[in-house]
């Protein structure tokens, strides 16, 4: 039976792994790469779409700020990179916000910003898929009505390639994430080289206009522009995965961490420009509503602004667009394999910390932190649902916790640093570290600017929803984190040790005279307990008579206490049988002996030890009473003892 139960597990996630073999699941970087920056790479596919879609509110007069607003968000993330790497080498065990604010700011501020990142986690896997079924109905619009389907699907996929290992996992997912840098670059370079010889690409919405308010007052300008910044920051979305992943680096891992987190950078900010610049020049025209845009010809479906681009660049039903749309499709569900890193680190190190359940904290195995893997992929497929896998109204929650865990985690870094000035020998060694605080402010000044800006920009517009949720997860875990106090002090053992029971009374519970009966008899004679009774339920009159008459006739040398129950109640006269005991003494403990079945097939189950498993369940929750299951295998492979 339990093969059988174990196979499709094994088919699925593979062999368990020793512990001794955890070394050998550490990772180059050139599968780090993939592994921790697949999102932050994959934002690239909707980045510039966001920020033309919020200007797009102003109609075409606000569009000539589009460079404006992806300069603000490259400096920015140059910045926060920056920030990252400080962390890199100052947390070489793992230096995510929630660590780095619990070493530096304290219990709450560490709550805050793991609240924020589960949030922000949980979302990241919604939006990645959602992001990357859009763009491949973008090439395929016949599964336009299956959308919700597939991209459940692949969030279970996702779930299974992670329950194999992060480093089985990481070597699949670097063909999609390389392949996808390279038809982007590649996309880049053909559409400028095309523009510089005089024939620039031409999008399919070049012609197609965009309505706009007849008249656009200042502070209506100004709100369109942040919320556009706002929107275009989902650039930055996992920089933290890989700070928070340094333990899973090989060494010297704090100096691979900042390198593949400097490398990862460089790759985003070049794909950001070059694929903005592409879309200004190709003109390509995006808005949130079909209304808003004027002269389409019928039938028009507006696709993302990348597949507008590939297929300007190489012409529509070309080999060059569906390699594009293609690798842009899978580098965004696997751009959710970021969070399948980083929230069961996390959630691990809450387990650890007693923040969450402990169960959160062990490794599965395949070495990995199964249970927080499983319960990111519910959570987020629950939001797919809720959401119709729609991007839009995904991404409005999006970001906001990526910004309180940025501006918490820098503000501990510059506490970090702060501390460790006046203990450096020298002056030699102070100056790197004054640096490392300069960035770290800087980057937490930046974020803190940029966290305003998005809840002021988002928050009517679905960001509310993380406003409300992580108040109620930092409640949630405050809450467990109490429960765990409260148990501890609980079973903490007195000084003077615990006394011995006045008496044990020993229960057998009966049903009918057989082999299991006798069985936990016999068993229950051995252990010599200061009384011992055999009890049944009388729920039937005719059985009961014939079970004393056959107990009578084979001299069991045990009293046969026969409790009647009017109502047929099997459960509720044996607790008062054994609860009267408990007041007669409460010194006493009783012990009650449960004969049971343990049957060949698991479908058997359901047959027998029903009424056994009600009991033992209500006797769990009775103080000074311990349940003994003696249990009888049916069978050819009984063994009789």
């Amino acid at each position: 039976m339990t093969n059988v139960l174990t196979l499709p597990k094994r088919l699925l996630v593979g062999t368990p792994l020793r512990s001794e073999h955890m070394g050998h699941t550490l990772l180059p970087k050139r599968i780090a790469l993939p592994v921790f920056c697949s999102d932050p790479l994959s934002s690239n596919a909707y980045a510039t779409e966001e920020i033309l879609l919020m200007l797009s509110l102003g109609g075409f007069a606000l569009l000539h700020l589009t460079p404006l607003v992806a300069g603000a968000v490259v400096l920015l993330l140059v910045v926060v990179i920056a920030s990252y790497r400080q962390t890199c080498h100052a947390y070489p065990n793992g230096g995510g916000a929630y660590a780095v604010s619990r070493a530096n700011l304290g219990t709450r501020p560490a709550l805050v910003a793991a609240s924020a990142l589960l949030v922000d986690y949980v979302l990241t896997v919604s939006v990645s898929v959602a992001a990357g079924v859009a763009n491949l109905v973008a090439a395929v619009p016949a599964l336009g009505p299956y959308a919700v389907g597939v991209s459940l699907g692949l969030v279970g996929l996702l779930a299974v390639m992670n329950l194999r290992g992060i480093k089985e996992s990481g070597t699949v997912f670097a063909i999609p994430t390389y392949g996808f840098v390279l038809a982007v670059f590649a996309m880049i370079a053909v559409g400028l080289l095309k523009t510089f010889a005089g024939s620039a690409p031409v999008a399919e919405s070049a012609s197609i206009g965009i309505a706009a308010p007849e008249t656009l007052a200042p502070l209506a300008v100004v709100a369109i522009v942040l919320r556009s910044f706002a929107s275009g920051c989902t650039a930055l979305t996992g920089v933290e995965a890989v700070s928070n992943g340094v333990p899973n680096f090989r060494h010297p891992k704090s100096k691979n961490a900042a390198s593949t987190l400097a490398v990862m950078g460089g790759l985003t900010v070049a794909m950001f420009v070059g694929i903005t610049a592409l879309a200004l020049i190709s003109q390509v025209h995006v808005a949130h509503d079909a209304e808003q845009l004027v002269g389409a010809p019928p039938g028009y479906t507006q696709r993302t602004v990348i597949a507008q681009i590939s297929a300007a660049v190489f012409g529509n039903d070309s080999v060059g667009f569906y390699v594009v749309q293609a690798f842009t499709a899978a580098i965004l569900v696997l751009a959710a394999n970021t969070a399948f890193n980083g929230f069961p680190i996390l959630a691990s190190i809450l387990g650890h910390d007693g923040y969450l359940p402990r169960q959160f904290a062990r490794r599965g195995d395949r070495l990995v932190f199964s249970n927080g893997i499983v319960i990111l992929s519910l959570l987020a497929g629950l939001l797919i649902a809720a959401f119709d896998a729609d991007v839009s109204r995904l991404i409005q929650l999006y970001i906001l916790g990526v910004f309180v865990s940025f501006t918490l985690s820098q503000a501990g870094m510059v506490r970090h640093w702060s501390r460790a000035i006046p203990l450096a020998v020298s002056r030699a060694a102070r100056r790197p570290m004054i640096r490392a605080r300069l960035v770290n402010g800087l980057g937490a000044a930046v974020t803190a600017l940029v966290l305003v800006i998005v809840l002021l920009t988002k928050f009517t517009h679905g960001a509310w929803i993380v406003v409300v949720a992580m108040p109620v997860i930092y409640a949630l875990m405050v809450g467990v984190k109490r429960h765990y106090e409260h148990v501890d002090t609980e079973l903490a053992p007195p000084a003077g040790g615990v006394a011995l029971p006045s008496r044990v009374h020993g229960i057998v519970l009966v049903s009918r005279l057989h082999t299991p009966t006798l069985r936990a008899l016999a068993f229950a004679r051995a252990t010599r307990p200061s009384t011992l009774t055999a009890l049944t339920v009388q729920a039937d009159r005719a059985e009961t008579e014939h079970l004393v008459a056959d107990w009578n006739a084979r001299g069991i040398p045990v009293e046969l206490t026969v409790l009647d129950s009017p109502y047929r109640d099997i459960t509720r006269p044996a607790l008062d049988y054994i609860a009267s005991l408990r007041r007669e003494s409460p010194r006493d403990i009783v012990v009650v002996f449960v004969p049971e079945y343990v049957v060949a097939h698991w479908w058997e189950h359901a047959l027998h030890n029903q009424s056994a498993l009600r009991l033992k369940t209500r006797l769990l929750f009775q103080p000074g009473v311990m349940v003994t299951s003696v249990p009888w295998v049916l069978g050819p492979e009984r063994v009789s003892v």
